[in-house]
């Protein structure tokens, strides 16, 4: 089962490799990390997707993260309201004749071309990973000669209040 655990961590030499290590000890794969700072200087947020076999899996290494040095906050997201992205970069091999075609495929995934050469040219999408892997699947039969991906980058959604909760009432 996949997982989404996001931590932030003090940003110092040293921390990621403790932490990509504890997975490393104890087997466990990850699927894709994404770094980077916070609104708060000194801190950066760290999200990784996992695949474990169970949830007792999952909160064993919610709990073995959080004793690490440096680690402020560890939280599985999973199972939250969240806003998940991803980035990626497709290299298409396409002639000039086919570029409309890439053009048009690209356009309802709100992908835009970043750059154009004669022989390639190259395609950057963000969202959902769903949505990426459903663009690369469908660019795949024109020849794709490179593709990069930041991996998921994610947390949870902003608390709503509700309409009803919004409205005061006044007696007169």
């Amino acid at each position: 089962m996949k997982r989404i655990i996001t931590m932030t961590v003090n940003n110092r030499p040293g921390v990621l490799n403790r932490i990509t290590g504890l997975f490393t000890k104890r087997h466990y794969n990850i699927e894709s990390i994404t770094v980077g700072h916070t609104e708060t200087e000194g801190v950066s947020r760290m999200t990784f997707v996992i695949n474990v076999e169970d949830e007792r899996t999952a909160e064993q290494i919610t709990k073995q993260l959080n004793k690490q040095i440096d680690v402020l906050k560890v939280t599985d997201i999973t199972d939250q309201a969240i806003v998940a992205r991803e980035l990626a970069l497709i290299k298409v091999a396409v002639n000039p004749n086919l570029r409309n075609e890439v053009y048009t495929l690209i356009e309802p995934f709100r992908a835009s071309i970043v750059d154009v050469s004669r022989e390639s040219l190259v395609v950057q999408v963000t969202g959902e990973s769903d949505k990426v892997e459903a663009l690369i699947d469908l660019l795949r039969p024109y020849g794709i000669k490179e593709i990069a991906r930041t991996g998921t980058t994610a947390f949870t959604r902003g608390s709503q209040k509700s309409a009803a909760s919004n409205k005061t009432a006044f007696i007169i």
